[in-house]
């Protein structure tokens, strides 16, 4: 899409953010093919969003080729996967507190989706991140691309910010493009400490309950980090091609 009007400063800014966050997702190792979709909630509420077109690779999405939506349009639009539309277009319209939602297939995180007990166990600092925030879905039926499908992820997720998608991979909710990055970043790190845990074959050394919990608010004071870590990985970004 080549935007012909002026944009708000704000909405300037989320759309570098976002086109900044899928190509530091491929520099990571994360893209799939040209699959998989980020979106970022534009309007107070929550049901104009941005998101990517179909079948573009991530490493080269610029912030005015992302596609400005309606959470309630009756049809999936004609530049956006099916897929896509049912996740994040459902997840908005339903949950307009999900200001930026992250959908990926990482290693380790979609590893941990294929375990018949995806549980993110509270093992150490990063696992115990998650403890009380993460949701599950194990109901896969293959590509979710029917609306019935966004339906139940977005009652699955509720009022958490991470869905497990069993069979499937993750999906991060967060306020800020930076924040969902950094959570989608701390939840592929704890996934492969616990994969790595787990193929040992030995019992893990599971955290209390009041432990985990307290790692887990132990974070909050962090939250400046997120805004940090990305800045630091935009800057390695080579320039978009043209």
């Amino acid at each position: 899409m080549t935007l012909t009007r002026a944009l708000p400063d704000a909405e300037a800014q989320l759309r570098a953010d976002l086109a900044d966050a899928f190509r530091i997702c491929h520099m990571l190792g994360w893209s799939e093919s040209v699959g998989n979709h980020f979106s970022a909630a534009v309007s107070a509420d929550g049901q104009s969003f941005l998101l990517n077109a179909k079948w573009q690779h991530f490493d080269t999405i610029a912030p005015e080729e992302l596609l400005l939506l309606d959470s309630r349009t009756a049809e999936t639009p004609a530049d956006v996967d099916a897929s896509a539309w049912c996740v994040h277009g459902t997840l908005h319209r339903r949950l307009p507190d999900a200001r930026v939602v992250l959908h990926a297939h990482s290693p380790y995180a979609t590893a941990l989706a294929c375990l018949a007990d995806p549980t993110m166990v509270p093992i150490d600092n990063n696992t115990a991140r998650f403890y009380g925030r993460t949701a599950y879905d194990m109901s896969f039926g293959g590509i979710a691309d029917a609306t019935e499908e966004g339906e139940r992820l977005a009652e699955a997720l509720g009022d958490k910010s991470v869905l497990v998608m069993g069979n499937h991979g993750v999906s991060i909710v967060g306020d800020t493009v930076a924040e969902a990055f950094e959570d989608l970043y701390f939840f592929e790190k704890a996934a492969q400490t616990l994969i790595l845990a787990r193929s040992t074959g030995a019992r893990l050394a599971v955290l209390s309950d009041a432990v985990a919990q307290n790692t887990a608010d132990g974070w909050r004071a962090y939250q400046g980090m997120a805004a940090k870590h990305f800045a630091y990985l935009r800057s390695r970004l080579p320039p978009l091609p043209g």
